[in-house]
């Protein structure tokens, strides 16, 4: 610390400002893995929820439609997409498209038939399933 006659002048030094620095960054690398980690569980708890609220709107449209109608309507939707269509009513958050409804990473495959009324499936982006 510089002393003069009429003022006194602070400042940190160059040792102190690198040890904070130093400190800083130690601190991020530990946080670091954590944070990734976190982000890649809300993002399966994300794929799990989306896939969950399909198997909800599935048993949703067999109630407001009838069994027989329901398998119907079902088998005479020739994609996923018209599928999805058929569920988007009995969604919250339903985008037009089904891909947009899907996590990125994620592959969610509907049900080829609703007799059974079986839960849709879940994988990750290597293709291995999801239990939920």
């Amino acid at each position: 610390m510089k002393t003069t006659a009429t003022k006194t002048i602070r400042a940190f030094s160059l040792v102190e400002v690198l040890a904070a620095v130093t400190i800083i960054g130690i601190i991020a690398f530990l946080a670091l893995p954590n944070i990734v980690a976190i982000k890649e569980d809300s993002e399966t708890n994300l794929a799990i929820s989306r896939a969950e609220a399909l198997n909800m709107s599935m048993a949703s449209l067999v109630q407001a439609n009838g069994r027989d109608r329901a398998i119907t309507l079902w088998s005479g939707a020739a994609d996923e997409q018209a599928r999805y269509d058929l569920l988007a009513a009995y969604l919250s958050f339903a985008p037009a498209e089904f891909t947009d409804y899907v996590p990125d990473g994620y592959a969610i495959t509907l049900p080829s038939s609703l007799s059974s009324l079986t839960k849709v499936s879940l994988a990750d982006a290597e293709g291995t399933a999801i239990s939920y």
